[in-house]
This record gives C-alpha cells, sequence and structure tokens, in this order.
C-alpha cells in the first residue's frame, strides 16, 4: 500500500530560513570577519557544569580556568541559584605579538532552579585549580529515612 503525503511549501521555507539563521549564528558566534580572520569571541562564554546527586546533597562543579575565587560570585533568590564572572583578554605586554586567540572571554552567567529539597541557607562554595565545586545540602526532612514497623497484638 502507497501512502500519499500532502507537499506543504510553506514547511520547507520555514526550515530553510531555520538553517539560515543557525548559519548566520554560526558565522556570528565563531567571530569570522575581515576576510576570514578569526577575533576574540566575547561575551559567549558558558561554563561547563556537571551536577551530581548524592543522598544528603546536590554538588555542582563548573570549570572556570583562568579565574580566581574573587572573579566569581555566587547568589541565592528567590529558589534560583546563580553563578557570575568575568574572564578578561590577557593584556598584552610590550614586545609580544598575540597571533591567535582562540580562548572566549567576557561575561558569563549559569543559572539553576533549585529543588524543594535544597537548603539554600547552608549551600557552600569552594574554588581550587579552576574548578568551582558547590554543595547544596538537602534539607534533613527530605533525606530518606528508615521507618521501623512495629508489631501489634
Amino acid at each position: 500500500m502507497v501512502t500519499l503525503t500532502r507537499w506543504n511549501p510553506s514547511g520547507d521555507v520555514a526550515s530553510l530560513s531555520d538553517r539560515m539563521e543557525r548559519l548566520f549564528d554560526e558565522m556570528v558566534n565563531r567571530g569570522l570577519w575581515r576576510s576570514g580572520e578569526e577575533r576574540p569571541l566575547r561575551g559567549a562564554w558558558v561554563p561547563a557544569v556537571n551536577i551530581l546527586e548524592r543522598e544528603d546533597a546536590i554538588e555542582i562543579s563548573a570549570d572556570l580556568p583562568g579565574l580566581k575565587a574573587e572573579d566569581v560570585e555566587v547568589t541565592v533568590d528567590q529558589g534560583t541559584l546563580s553563578i557570575r564572572g568575568e574572564r578578561k583578554l590577557e593584556e598584552k605586554q610590550e614586545g609580544e605579538t598575540l597571533h591567535r586567540v582562540e580562548r572566549v572571554y567576557g561575561l558569563f552567567e549559569r543559572t539553576f532552579t533549585l529543588p524543594n529539597t535544597v537548603d539554600p541557607t547552608k549551600i557552600e562554595a569552594r574554588f581550587k585549580n579552576g574548578e568551582m565545586t558547590l554543595t547544596l545540602p538537602k534539607r534533613e526532612e527530605s533525606k530518606p529515612r528508615q521507618i521501623a514497623v512495629q508489631a501489634t497484638n
């Protein structure tokens, strides 16, 4: 049995439009300009994170190479955890010529909605060797607990 599908030309145009938009975004985000030269990307940096859940806490680790603890700000407001900062382009010294810049520089922000199981007053942040680790302890009432079953006569 042959199934006929009605052709929808507006769907093809929308698909082409989406592809063109993605291509344009990629060109802008790669920083292609002036006869194929590349320029440093600014403001497009999003640090990678891992989120791990344990029985007693959630742990978020963020890769922040080239930054120090004082370059990063962590806030909690109305159930939202925010990590903000800026990685700045290193200043050239006299006599140095920068031939290629592939690292991304600029402001960044990551936000996470906290689950109700997290106690926001006990969040801790540690920074070591370009990695920040946030520990989000769970509320006592949300932790699993064993309930003893009593036999009755």
